[in-house]
């Protein structure tokens, strides 16, 4: 362990589907780093990712659990893609973007340096047509570790990590893993006291897609019912924001990523705070 007080005071997990505007997020994360901020960004790819295996011939699959969380089923070809789109186009974008304002970012996925350690799920539950089914051969894992040492010292020496949501098993595997969820492991991990969840939503709605029913505030007591509630996606933030807290994570923020100033958005009480 690298010192004893947090090494970074904010971790920005910036979504993949479509409606978030990364430039946007850029600027404004370019504009509190300046003021001294250390932050640390994951990031998704769904929305790429989809149509990039389009695009190659081999379509998306998804699969909905029985508890109704909706992932994507992860074949060897299928991490193929997704590790090209994140650790590769989407990382090396984002990275241009931020040195583009001043900001020396760093990319890398959670495989690199075995960053994060995560363990390969040997099936996947898919409820289809009211049946339970045990789907194999996918490629997804659990997260067990996060090499915060590793992340402290690239801070320290100056750079901005910009992690792509990957990951590698005890075993050397490559894996696909929720952005969401290691964003929470990350910034537990690291002492962090604010984790921002990006999404292309003002945040979480009572009754999707009413955005009137926004949720401003929610105690951390009522996240087992906005599980109940939430909506596709947002369903995955709520689990993570649940394990941010139970981390040691003081604050967890589901932040609207269309505004033009997402960060100080969200950080001066803009989206969903929960705590």
């Amino acid at each position: 362990m690298i010192g004893n007080e947090p090494a970074a005071d904010l971790v920005v997990k910036l979504g993949g589907t479509r409606g978030v505007e990364w430039e946007a997020a850029c600027e404004d994360l370019a504009a509190v780093i300046h003021q001294g901020t250390r932050v640390i960004v994951v990031h998704g790819g769904s929305a790429e990712t989809n149509r990039m295996a389009e695009a190659l011939g081999h379509p998306p699959r998804f699969v909905t659990s029985p508890s109704g969380y909706v992932s994507r089923f992860t074949d060897r070809e299928t991490l193929e893609i997704f590790a090209m789109v994140t650790a590769g186009r989407l990382s090396s974008i984002l990275v241009e973007a931020l040195q583009k304002r001043g900001v020396n970012a760093l990319g890398l996925s959670g495989a690199d340096g075995r960053l994060i350690v995560a363990q390969r799920k040997e099936a996947v539950r898919s409820l289809q047509e009211g049946k339970v089914l045990l789907l194999h051969g996918d490629h997804t894992g659990t997260i067990r570790e996060v090499d915060g040492d590793l992340l402290r010292r690239l801070l320290q020496a100056g750079y901005t990590p910009v992690i792509a949501p990957l990951a590698i098993s005890p075993q050397g595997e490559l894996l696909n893993v929720d952005a969401d969820r290691a964003a929470a492991a990350v910034a537990s991990n690291l002492g962090v006291k604010t984790l921002i969840l990006l999404t292309a939503a003002p945040g979480l709605l009572h009754r999707f897609p009413d955005e009137s029913t926004l949720l401003s505030f929610l105690p951390r007591a009522q996240l087992p019912e906005a599980l109940e509630f939430a909506q596709g996606g947002m369903k995955k933030k709520i689990l993570g924001a649940s394990e941010a807290l139970q981390g040691g994570v003081a604050r967890v923020i589901l932040g609207d990523g269309r505004v033009d100033h997402p960060i100080t958005y969200a950080l001066s009480g803009g989206g969903t705070s929960i705590t």
